[in-house]
């Protein structure tokens, strides 16, 4: 029978919170930290900004439970039910080593546990979650250091987070009467972002650009949000040498599987540790969309993510679950911790 608890761990003084799922059986059991996407989102994958609680990280977790894998998926400090008591907290003190240390925490907490055997633990990993992944892997490299011996990337951006989001304001404007208008002064907003200087939000823009561009700049997300938009993931993941499957579904409208996919295969350059697929029907959450891709909107699209009914893509679920069995299975040395490497 498959057993969950909570569990929690400390990150700079503050709680860290999460859910840890054993399968049937006494184990030895290999595991799984789940590792969530951007802003609000919490343990499970879901998000208070996107209605739904059909979401995919607790959905995964079952999964791989019910393959024999142990899973820890938790809270990031800025989410969960817990997210308004941290914030005053957090103010100004988000950033990459924050997540750094969150994951840390992950890991140490899932190996503690007896039934986990520590050599075969793997990362699961969503969205921006790949960066601070592939941040801990290669941190984890020095010595004492204690390595995934895997990592499985979704819906993974492969260019830096600042290109993907311009895309993406791209593609919600181009077709608008003053779309090119529109594009300047984004374009002009972010160029002062980038040289550290403050943002003027024009009035003329819509009003999801403007609080995007407001939450950029805000000092409560900083230093996190400039760090996190010059971050490029297919630089890290050139650098990683462990077992590395990257799944981008040909449905994502967030990442595009064949620009970011492609970005990421280049900078690999045919590396035989770095697996891709891209599974047909699998959206950026790796939810089954049944429309074609030239019908999906942004907005709609990502508003729909966790309806009732949704179910994972079947081709995104096998891929990932055969990868990380096959892994599993493998003999593996006696210490691949990274311990002394």
């Amino acid at each position: 029978m498959i057993e969950s608890e909570e569990v929690a761990w400390d990150a700079d003084g503050i709680p860290v919170r999460g859910t840890l799922t054993r399968p049937a059986g006494e184990g030895p059991h290999p595991g799984v930290v789940l590792v969530a996407g951007s802003g609000p989102t919490d343990r499970d994958w879901c998000s208070p900004l996107i209605p739904g609680t059909t979401c995919s990280g607790r959905l995964l977790a079952d999964a791989l439970a019910r393959e024999g894998f142990m899973t820890l998926r938790y809270d990031k400090r800025p989410s969960g039910p817990h997210a308004a008591e941290n914030a005053a907290r957090l103010a100004g003190r988000i950033s990459m080593q924050g997540h750094l240390d969150e994951l840390a925490g992950a890991v140490e907490t899932l190996l503690a546990d007896e039934a986990m055997d520590a050599p075969r633990l793997y990362a699961l990993t969503n969205s921006e979650g790949a960066i601070h992944a592939l941040n801990y892997q290669l941190a984890a490299q020095s010595p004492g250091g204690w390595r995934f011996a895997g990592l499985v990337l979704t819906g993974v951006p492969g260019r830096s987070i600042g290109q993907v989001a311009r895309s993406q304001i791209l593609a919600q404007v181009r077709d608008l009467p003053n779309g090119e208008t529109l594009m300047r002064h984004y374009d002009a907003a972010i160029a002062a972002f980038d040289a550290g200087e403050p943002i003027h939000v024009d009035p003329v823009l819509p009003e999801g650009m403007r609080m995007m561009l407001g939450g950029l700049a805000a000092p409560v997300n900083l230093p996190f949000a400039r760090e996190l938009w010059s971050a490029n993931p297919a630089a890290l993941l050139a650098r990683v040498k462990e077992p590395v499957l990257v799944v981008i579904g040909k449905k994502d409208i967030q990442v595009d599987w064949q620009v970011d996919g492609g970005a990421l295969e280049s900078a690999v350059g045919g590396a035989g540790n770095v697996e891709f697929a891209y599974p047909v029907d699998a959206d950026h959450v790796l939810k089954h969309e049944d429309r074609p891709r030239d019908d999906l909107d942004g907005p709609s699209a990502v508003a729909s993510y966790n309806s009732e009914g949704r179910v994972l893509d079947p081709g995104a679920l096998t891929v990932i679950t055969s990868w990380l069995g096959d892994h599993a299975r493998r003999d593996v040395p006696v210490d691949t911790s990274g311990r002394g490497a």
